[in-house]
């Protein structure tokens, strides 16, 4: 009985007004979000985009710092390395996305709706995923082996070429095959709501289907990304909040770099040197060697910006061919 109550216990490892403040916080951005500055579905500009991408990067940064302060460095570290990890896998979220509404043709001024509601699936998804994987290592502390050979394997796998990297089939997704079979599904799109009336009776829209296609990989992506941020913390509050606060900016991030992330080629081998380091990491304390914090940040960051940099100074020569032709 006592392993059910486990994750209950984790919650309470740290008064309850702080997990109620900073979900009524996140609460309440989101109500500002959609309920003032996108209440009328329109396309979202480059310029609107980066301001709020700044804004929930400010947002995190400020929380790092308060939680630093309350903390201590150890908490404040663990938050900033596992924010700038969820963050850079959120990335390779952004590029299944482009493919994902490209493939059913989504008119941009609904690729917010769409992004908001998966986004909040998404933090629900995480928060369970969290809250069970750190009571899971609490009882059983030989998971975090498991995780990090994953997380090698995973960053090897990241590193090489894929045939089929830019080719996406929704069509054989179960959720949505499921999905079809026991509800009816409209041919069209009605004004970008999820549901509507086709032929006298209830049905979907398609703009729901791509919805459940987000969720749906969004829970694949959890599968890389619980290892990695349980590698750097497993406090349950720093773990779940850094991973929300990435999510969270995931919608902006998406209309920022969008039709320029050919520009950050670079970025997925630094994220797959990144995961191998933290799989070693966690490997390496079986024979009770520790990587600290701060050395764990300082990799981090060194291994982003140098990806980020190679990128932009790095020419595509495919792209550069194509200049000269």
């Amino acid at each position: 009985m006592t392993h059910f109550l486990l994750p209950l216990a984790l919650i309470a490892s740290l008064p309850f007004w702080a997990w109620g403040a900073f979900f009524a916080f996140i609460v309440g951005m989101l109500a500002l979000d959609l309920g003032v500055f996108q209440r009328d579905s329109h396309e979202m500009t480059m310029r609107e985009a980066i301001a709020w991408c700044v804004v929930w990067v400010a947002l995190a940064l400020a929380f790092n710092g308060l939680l630093w302060w309350w903390r201590g460095p150890q908490a404040g570290q663990e938050f900033l390395a596992a924010y700038l990890v969820e963050l850079c896998l959120s990335v390779d979220n952004v590029f299944v996305f482009i493919l994902v509404f490209a493939y059913f043709k989504v008119p941009p001024r609904y690729q917010h709706r769409v992004l908001f509601w998966g986004i909040i699936g998404a933090v629900l998804m995480r928060a369970v995923f969290i809250l069970v994987g750190v009571s899971v290592i609490a009882r059983f502390h030989w998971i975090l082996y498991l995780f990090g050979a994953f997380l090698v394997f995973t960053g090897v796998r990241m590193a090489l070429p894929k045939k089929d990297e830019e080719e996406i089939h929704p069509e054989n997704n179960v959720v949505v095959r499921l999905f079809k079979r026991f509800y009816p599904v409209a041919p069209h799109n009605e004004h970008g709501h999820f549901f509507t009336r086709h032929q006298g009776r209830s049905a979907a829209t398609p703009l729901f289907i791509v919805l459940l296609v987000i969720e749906t990989t969004d829970l694949v992506f959890a599968l890389d990304s619980l290892p990695a941020v349980l590698a750097i913390t497993t406090n349950s509050f720093v773990a779940l909040t850094s991973n929300i606060f990435a999510i969270l900016g995931l919608r902006s991030l998406y209309f920022a770099l969008h039709g320029v992330m050919q520009i950050f080629r670079f970025l997925k081998i630094g994220l797959a040197v990144i995961l191998v380091f933290i799989g070693v990491k966690m490997l390496v304390e079986f024979i009770h060697i520790e990587i600290s914090t701060t050395t764990s940040l300082l990799v981090i960051g060194a291994v982003l910006t140098t990806s980020v940099l190679m990128s932009v100074l790095i020419k595509d020569g495919a792209s550069h061919r194509k200049s000269e032709n």
